[in-house]
């Protein structure tokens, strides 16, 4: 605990890749069946990633205004700013700019374009529910978020899926190309590409989309807890926040689902058939990797050597 930590990420890569390139396979397959014309592939293209380009850039600072959140000063936040300091060097990373949000509905994220203009929000939910040792378990996962790169991952899988979407709203209202009309005189061809388009293609982004993102839960509960090396308190801490969401949902409003894909757990109570469209994977699986981690972990040194600077008192007390 005492040296540098290697920032690399859990190694996904080729799966993300391949989960974009099959996107980039549907918006091609859907631009074909609408003639191939470039001016419309060409239009979409420019949408998707400018207003995608917008929502990244200024991540932050739209993140933190949908939650009503406000920066604390270290004079109001002093445990909350040690932890985030200590982890932020042990990363050699500077230090994110920390915000609270007003809701007991219990959850954190971090945002921001880079570790330069980063954000890590808390609200004031979780800081009751959750001692000090879990808060430092789910600020290293929102802080590797950040130094994974991941905001820009998801901004781009933004992207393709708005293109995509768009390209089946253009068959729906303005018709196909010249490759539709040509084949609903040849037997109704076309009839398939304006259903593959207006409604398979639009759900099979959404769910390409939030398979990259839990992948990328996954990665940041693995690489936060090696920055932490204490994967038991963001599994305590994951099961608390669970439990607390089901008690204090957090209400549904245009600027909560837009974050709601940043935080570290669905802050929404998810039940039957909405829990295939999460953005995030089942607790009980993030849980069970990370005992499956803290097993591994103290199997190769003492568990004292875990989490030294939290006592026996962090794990009572809260904030």
């Amino acid at each position: 605990m005492n040296g540098k930590f290697k920032v690399h990420g859990h190694f996904n890569g080729l799966k993300t890749a391949l989960l974009f390139a099959l996107m980039w396979a549907i918006i091609m397959l859907i631009w074909w069946f609408t003639g191939g014309s470039e001016g419309t592939l060409g239009i979409y293209i420019v949408i998707g990633l400018v207003t995608t380009f917008a929502s990244y850039w200024f991540s932050d600072k739209i993140a933190v205004a949908s939650m009503r959140a406000r920066q604390v000063s270290e004079q109001e936040a002093p445990e909350l700013y040690q932890i985030v300091r200590e982890l932020s060097a042990r990363a050699g990373k500077p230090m994110p700019r920390i915000y609270i949000a007003p809701t007991m509905s219990p959850n954190a994220f971090a945002t921001g374009r880079n570790e330069r203009h980063a954000a890590v929000c808390c609200t004031q939910g979780i800081l009751q529910m959750l001692n000090v040792r879990e808060i430092r378990g789910v600020l290293g996962h929102e802080l590797m978020h950040v130094y994974n790169r991941d905001i820009l991952t998801s901004a781009i899988a933004s992207a393709l899926a708005t293109i995509i979407t768009y390209l089946g709203y253009s068959m729906m209202y303005l018709g196909g190309g010249n490759r539709d009309r040509d084949s609903r005189d040849s037997g109704g061809f076309g009839l398939i590409g304006v259903l593959l388009s207006t409604i398979l293609a639009p759900i099979g982004a959404t769910l390409i989309q939030l398979s990259i993102s839990r992948t990328r839960e996954f990665d940041a509960d693995e690489d936060g807890s090696r920055l932490t090396g204490d994967p038991a308190a963001l599994a305590s801490a994951l099961n608390k926040i669970e439990n607390g969401v089901q008690q204090h949902p957090m209400p549904k409003t245009a600027g909560t689902q837009n974050v709601s894909s940043m935080m570290i757990a669905n802050p929404f109570s998810s039940k039957g058939l909405s829990r295939l469209f999460s953005t995030h994977p089942p607790t009980s699986e993030r849980i069970a990797r990370l005992m499956q981690m803290s097993s591994e972990m103290t199997g190769s040194q003492s568990p004292e050597s875990i989490a030294p600077h939290y006592s026996q008192r962090a794990d009572q007390s809260t904030f």
